[in-house]
């Protein structure tokens, strides 16, 4: 098979894995959250949930005001009077997508400063990135319950290496993302061999280095093999189908091209791993949801980013 880049442009050099991980030392490190997100988290968290409190709180950070009125008043809630009080917002989100809300803000922002000037439709990138941690949740709240955020949170930096790439190799990630024609080539192989080594790799390394959880690493490393992963597989799994979901559903822009088989998701290794235990009647009203969440999720995404 042919390398599928424009051939008018000289190719960039492959890497190997030490080159690799030295030009990683130099990529700028993901800021710790701002106190204002902590304490939104610890308000959250606590017992005492003031509508109040939390608006105070949230009223200090403009992104996320802006964000959490778009998204409110965004066609996805229904609200006929748009609501312009912080207070009434909060009371019509609710607490877990307050608390998902506050992820997404510094996250995403830490996101577009790693990715820097990279030429990329990167709000459809956003979109891509979100709506596969939403549909993650719908995924994982189908098979278990599902207490801590942790999951919404692998979601939503599946994709961290490719803004890893386009910040430490913008040579490369331009090459294969932006110079690139329509291709056979599967993108994992062509990120292999422009660069020496594909996106979920690169973030995982990336991760690892700036010592987040391992669990995170893990995930990233084997969202597309989540059979691979040695300790959370169940998450990889529900990261490998809500991705392909969000694909599918043409949700944002992630590089790659929808799938051509409009039920690729089902025939996953994650949605065995997920999945296999159930009934035909269960799986089908598992598939019947996920559909269902995924057509409700363009309206919402258009209140985020």
């Amino acid at each position: 098979m042919t390398t599928v880049v424009n051939s008018t442009r000289a190719p960039c050099p492959r890497l190997d894995r030490r080159q690799i991980e030295s030009r990683l030392r130099s990529c700028p490190c993901l800021p710790s959250l701002a106190s204002i997100e902590n304490a939104l988290k610890a308000l959250l968290g606590s017992d005492q949930r003031y509508t109040s409190q939390i608006a105070e709180i949230i009223r200090r950070d403009p992104s996320l005001t802006a964000r959490l009125l778009r998204l409110v008043n965004s066609v996805h809630y229904g609200i006929s009077k748009p609501v312009k009080n912080i207070e009434e917002a909060v009371f019509y989100l609710g607490m877990r997508q307050i608390r998902q809300l506050a992820m997404v803000t510094p996250i995403i922002e830490d996101f577009q400063i790693l990715a820097g000037h990279t030429r990329l439709e990167w709000r459809g990138f956003w979109h891509h990135c979100i709506g596969t941690a939403l549909m993650t949740r719908e995924v994982i709240d189908l098979v278990q319950s599902q207490q801590a955020d942790s999951d919404y949170v692998a979601g939503l930096i599946h994709d961290v290496g490719k803004i890893t790439m386009a910040s430490a190799f913008p040579e490369h990630f331009a090459e294969i993302y932006i110079h690139r024609t329509e291709a056979e080539m599967d993108l994992m192989e062509l990120e292999r061999e422009v660069l020496g080594m594909d996106h979920a790799e690169l973030g995982a390394v990336y991760l690892q280095k700036q010592t987040l959880p391992e669990m995170f690493v893990e995930i990233v490393q084997f969202h597309h093999q989540p059979e691979l992963a040695p300790t959370h597989g169940l998450v990889a799994a529900a990261v490998q189908v809500a991705d392909l979901l969000v694909q599918q559903g043409k949700i944002g822009y992630s590089g790659r091209l929808p799938p051509k088989d409009p039920e690729s998701w089902r025939k996953t290794t994650g949605w065995k791993m997920l999945f296999a235990h159930q009934t035909e009647d269960e799986n089908a009203i598992s598939r019947a949801s996920l559909k269902h969440s995924l057509e409700r999720m363009p309206a919402a995404l258009e209140g985020l980013v």
